[in-house]
């Protein structure tokens, strides 16, 4: 397996909103805010060894926080939701 690939995907989501997306087949991963569509496909189908059948991408943007009088925000990240054929699945744990 290629690292560019392991790059570009950065880390699975686990929420309770992606828990219920799983249940219909869709899983949700942090990738690289530079990665396209193409780009996380490709990955995803090498790394779990999937057929995807299609992807959802989406910018966070980042959120103001304060720590005492300091203020700054957090870093911006992009998500993908990835959706995959009939029968498949990935193991996240």
């Amino acid at each position: 397996m290629d690292t560019k690939y392991l790059e570009i995907i950065k880390a699975p989501v686990i929420t309770e909103k992606a828990g219920l997306l799983a249940q219909k087949n869709q899983y949700v991963f942090k990738v690289d805010s530079r990665a396209n569509k193409t780009e996380i496909k490709q990955a995803i189908e090498k790394i779990f060894n999937v057929k995807v059948e299609g992807i959802r991408t989406l910018n966070v943007k980042p959120k103001k926080k304060r720590v005492g009088r300091y203020t700054g925000l957090t870093n911006r990240t992009k998500k993908a939701i990835v959706t995959l054929a009939e029968g498949q699945q990935i193991e996240l744990n």
